[in-house]
């Protein structure tokens, strides 16, 4: 949909002292708005008009009510699973969990949003299943907005409410990521998650867990039957205990969060799916069809296009294995930073969107709009400042609404 009026507006504050306000952000629990001696958060904020944050929510609830579908339909076709790259040592435990209720198979996933200068939205992906920013979304951004003033509105302070409400009922014991303690962003992630939630949860290194017979414990031999974890499930084929920790999920003894089936909605073949379907005239009804005309870009499992295109792997993360392509079809751009999961999986071959630029005082960035959606609802914003590659590199800044 097009807007004539800009639907981004930029609003500096690298005037004021960045010190006070970063140990402010510390306080409330964003630790790394300076990272490794580098400024993570962009002291500024990116304002968006009222009525494209409408369009962008409505287009939210749409597009998951979609891939929700999607993968009601997928579910049990192996045929289907190795269309959109799953790994086949998950496809029983796949098959034996029990698919939550509608829209509930993620509780905490964030999509990424290109949305145009002027005004047209456009799905990238979505991370159904491990994604990170909920601090910067969650605590930085209303805090961020709230400072600037100026009749600056924050969605994002539901989004709290909305992880009690969410990790109320699946009430995790265990919350665990990769390098506790010592990876900042992850660890910070799972704390706030863990805080906001109320409960009694233990945070744990996913590397000091051991499995025995299906039975999973930490590493003082506490046994976990119920946990959220920021790890990537696609490595269960991968790492060394990967299998087990697939067994132990399949045969009951541990209860994971997201949802096992959070795997089917993360990859990104699920989106060449729904276009497939789509052009078919399969599955989907008119609202739907005009929903996914609308927000979602042609996507496919092979390089059909001739030029103006991106390719990356389906189960590709911070960038890694992008690779952009121009009109003419040669390779313009591809990501040197993340790790390239198309080495692993299979790729997805999408139509090149316009992302929205923004003017700093450190020069032109291209901002990446996400949207987490937590419990089932669209519910906070967050932005990133980069390259045409949205990738390790690229910088927090805080989106409001006019």
């Amino acid at each position: 949909m097009i807007h004539p009026q800009r639907v981004f507006e930029f609003l500096d504050q690298s005037t004021l002292e960045r010190v006070p306000r970063v140990e402010q952000l510390h306080e409330l629990g964003f630790t790394w708005a300076d990272l490794e001696g580098e400024e993570y958060w962009l002291d500024a904020v990116v304002v968006m008009r009222s009525e494209i944050y409408e369009e962008l929510e409505e287009a939210s609830r749409m597009l998951w009510n979609i891939l929700d579908k999607t993968v009601r339909y997928v579910h049990l076709k192996h045929d289907l699973y190795d269309l959109i790259g799953i790994p086949p040592v998950l496809w029983e435990m796949i098959d034996q969990c029990p698919l939550p209720e509608k829209g509930l198979i993620s509780r905490y996933a964030r999509f990424d949003f290109a949305v145009s200068d002027d005004g047209t939205i456009k799905l990238l992906e979505l991370n159904a299943d491990t994604p990170t920013g909920y601090v910067e979304a969650s605590i930085a951004t209303p805090w961020i907005c709230e400072q600037a003033g100026e009749g600056i509105y924050s969605p994002n302070t539901a989004m709290k409410d909305l992880l009690v409400a969410a990790w109320g009922v699946e009430r995790p014991d265990t919350a665990a990521c990769v390098a506790y303690g010592s990876h900042q962003e992850d660890s910070g992630t799972i704390e706030a998650l863990v805080r906001h939630s109320g409960l009694d949860i233990q945070c744990v290194d996913c590397l000091d867990l051991s499995i025995d017979h299906g039975v999973v414990k930490d590493g003082d031999g506490r046994i976990i039957k119920r946990m959220f974890a920021l790890y990537p499930k696609e490595w269960m084929a991968i790492d060394e205990g990967g299998e087990a920790l697939a067994y132990a999920i399949e045969t009951g003894h541990l209860e994971i969060f997201n949802s096992p089936h959070s795997i089917l909605l993360q990859s990104k073949g699920l989106m060449a799916a729904v276009w497939g379907m789509y052009e078919l005239g399969l599955l989907f009804d008119e609202e739907e069809r005009k929903a996914i005309e609308s927000y979602i870009l042609p996507t496919y499992n092979k390089p059909v296009f001739s030029g103006n295109f991106v390719s990356k792997s389906v189960f590709g993360r911070e960038g890694g294995s992008v690779r952009l392509f121009d009109e003419g079809g040669t390779l313009e751009l591809q990501d040197e930073e993340g790790f390239d999961s198309s080495v692993l999986f299979p790729s997805v071959y999408q139509k090149r969107a316009e992302l929205a630029r923004i003017n700093t005082t450190e020069g032109e960035f291209h901002l990446l709009t996400g949207m987490f959606m937590i419990n089932g609802k669209p519910c906070g914003l967050l932005g990133r400042a980069g390259g045409l590659i949205t990738g390790n590199a690229s910088q927090f800044i805080a989106l409001g609404v006019r």
